[in-house]
């Protein structure tokens, strides 16, 4: 998965934070879908990695996950922002796995419960 997603990544669309984004997410039924982040001028019609792939999912009629897998451009973990935890609200269930990780390879495996307790921070953006 960590090979799929540095290629992902080349496909972020982030001139503005220059912080990249690439995630997949993996349905119940075994499939993957895709997502990056593309950023905007106008800020608030920036989209999230982990939004555009279950967006994209749901857009092919699957509305049961299994795990999310996410990798930043950061030397560091960062955790999906509130307004994704709120997506995932809406489509994952408590058995729902996250993988989040690094380009370098460094990796966190938190469960639905422990990602919602984490937070995406100004902090976060270097």
């Amino acid at each position: 998965m960590k090979d799929k997603l540095i290629k992902l990544l080349d496909n972020s669309y982030a001139p503005y934070s220059n912080m990249h984004f690439a995630c997949i997410v993996e349905t119940k039924s075994g499939n993957f879908y895709e997502g990056v982040n593309i950023e905007n001028a106008s800020y608030g019609a920036t989209v999230c990695a982990e939004r555009n792939a279950i967006f994209n999912a749901v857009s092919h009629g699957e509305r049961e996950f299994s795990a999310l897998y996410l990798m930043t451009s950061s030397d560091n973990i960062c955790y999906p922002c509130n307004l994704c935890k709120q997506v995932f609200l809406e489509f994952f269930d408590e058995n729902v796995i996250f993988n989040i990780m690094t380009k370098k390879g460094d990796m966190k495996v938190l469960s639905f419960k422990e990602i919602m307790t984490t937070t995406f921070t100004k902090e976060d953006l270097v």
